[in-house]
């Protein structure tokens, strides 16, 4: 890669930023953005426009109509606030730089408090720190330093700073795309900080069943109709469903852990709640199902497969009622290749010392919001970011480190520099 005493020192800067990196992201784990409920990207959507006005950016805020967004559980409320931050550089195409702002919720488990930064033992702890606000943090040192050292850019950047990818029926870059709010091609970091050219990812849908039964005292039952126990049918049917669903196979290559064995469909039964005591008969019971199916499978027929199989087991069922709802979805992503591609690899080489021969393809049974950009007319989007095996997203000790948050800086800095010219083959 050609390289000038311009672009070097610019990457110096970002080495040596890691003071004002570790306050920024500092100031954004404070801000509590997890979902549910969603209730603080107003809050977040307020941070990011003081600390990026410094930096010259021009500030749009975006709201989704609450009628998209609305669960019928009610678990997601608050004004559902993304923001648009665009900076002219003066070039004459757009990198549209993708980011989430909401969290998992913290959860229990945690050495260290979970909506504040703790750096300790050579990490830096909190929930959001990889997944992603620390990605925030090194795409806004890459424009410090790009601006410290008067670097022109090839692309005018424009950070997406979108809700709701953590779960929810409408995303908010759902909604930016498909209001064609953005133009240009996308890089989203939702991705690690390893070598991967992105094969595209599984949809996924949360469904929740909830039945209704009657309370009654557990020593006297006579009028009550146990909500748990009437849904044990539907269980054992999702569990033969799971073992059906779970041999088919998709043709997208297989992560470098999979050791060779395909990605397949999965349905798993992720969370159950019921009950109060043991002396009543519990009248209700909630059961989330998780369905992640393969860009191979059509949305509705995975939908109708699934909730066949819950309303067949519950027909004879003593139950008063089974309500059924759909309260997240994901669309899967399918070859988000294009030409933008090289350049960002050769981005990725220079933050983090990659071979080109290391970069291999490979797809995830995981999900992305990205599946809506695609539907939307934009197929071809980049991945990065700062994601780990080890590093704990979406578990207690969440974290992230210095060394990687810089290396991704320094990416995004190669590939919005006029002055990184990458050379033949990378």
């Amino acid at each position: 890669m050609t390289q000038n005493p311009r672009f070097n020192n610019a990457l110096a800067m970002i080495a040596h930023d890691g003071a004002q990196m570790t306050d920024d992201l500092k100031q954004m784990l404070e801000v509590d953005t997890c979902f549910p409920p969603g209730n603080g990207y107003g809050a977040f959507a307020d941070l990011m426009t003081h600390l990026l006005t410094p930096l010259d950016f021009h500030f749009t805020r975006v709201s989704v109509p609450e009628h998209l967004w609305q669960a019928p559980d009610g678990s997601a409320y608050g004004e559902r606030v993304n923001l648009l931050a665009s900076l002219d550089a003066g070039a004459a195409e757009n990198c549209n730089l993708y980011f989430h702002t909401d969290t998992v919720p913290a959860g229990d488990g945690w050495r260290f408090p979970a909506l504040t930064l703790t750096a300790a033992e050579g990490k830096l702890f909190g929930r959001g720190a990889a997944d992603m606000k620390g990605t925030i943090v090194a795409a806004m040192a890459a424009v410090r330093a790009a601006q410290a050292a008067a670097i022109p850019l090839r692309f005018n950047p424009v950070f997406l700073l979108c809700s709701d990818e953590e779960g929810g029926l409408y995303p908010g870059i759902r909604y930016l795309a498909e209001q064609q709010l953005f133009s240009g091609h996308l890089l989203s970091f939702n991705g690690g900080a390893v070598p991967r050219i992105w094969a595209g990812c599984f949809g996924s849908i949360d469904l929740k069943v909830i039945i209704t039964g009657r309370s009654a005292h557990s020593g006297d039952p006579v009028n009550g109709v146990n909500a748990i126990e009437a849904a044990l049918p539907m269980m054992n049917a999702l569990y033969q469903l799971k073992l059906e669903v779970e041999q088919r196979t998709s043709a997208m290559p297989s992560p470098p852990h999979y050791h060779g064995k395909p990605l397949t469909s999965l349905l798993t039964l992720a969370a159950a709640q019921g009950g109060s005591k043991g002396s009543t008969i519990p009248e209700r019971f909630e059961l989330l199902i998780n369905r992640r199916y393969a860009p191979e499978e059509r949305f509705d027929a995975v939908w109708q497969e699934l909730t066949h199989c819950v309303e067949s087991a519950m027909r004879n069922s003593p139950a008063l009622d089974v309500t059924l709802q759909m309260i997240g979805h994901l669309a899967p992503v399918a070859n988000p290749d294009g030409p933008h591609w090289p350049r960002w690899q050769a981005a990725l080489s220079q933050g983090f010392g990659f071979q080109p021969s290391e970069f291999k393809p490979w797809g995830s049974s995981t999900s992305s919001d990205m599946g809506w950009v695609q539907q939307a007319g934009i197929q071809e989007i980049l991945l990065g970011g700062l994601a780990r095996p080890d590093n704990r997203i979406h578990a207690a000790d969440e974290y992230t480190t210095l060394a990687d948050v810089i290396a991704l800086s320094q990416s995004i800095l190669a590939y919005l520099a006029d002055d990184f010219q990458p050379t033949q083959g990378n």
